[in-house]
């Protein structure tokens, strides 16, 4: 036998610890279970999916307009691309 630690979010565990206690399983039960099953059919057993390029690109530009509208009806004076660049240079020189 051996033993792994890792870091996982105090909430998460929370949950996934009363979900273990309702089916009558310690945390490392489960997890073993979910090892077993992931060595035994050698795969993940549920599917891990990724936005597809186009869905990101969607929502970078949905975004992207979104943040122009609030800056156009906000009255945000227009910068160019040097004054953007004057900006993030003073913020990470701590100006």
């Amino acid at each position: 036998m051996t033993s792994m630690t890792f870091r996982v979010d105090d909430q998460l565990k929370r949950n996934f610890d009363i979900l273990c206690d309702q089916f009558g399983l310690s945390n490392t039960a489960a997890l073993s279970l979910f090892m077993k099953a992931v060595v035994r059919e050698r795969r993940i057993p549920f599917e891990i999916k990724a936005d597809s390029e186009a869905d990101v690109r969607k929502q970078g530009w949905e975004a992207f307009m979104r943040m122009r509208e609030s800056a156009l009806t906000s009255g945000a004076a227009d910068m160019s691309l040097d004054d953007i660049n004057k900006e993030i240079s003073a913020v990470r020189n701590g100006k």
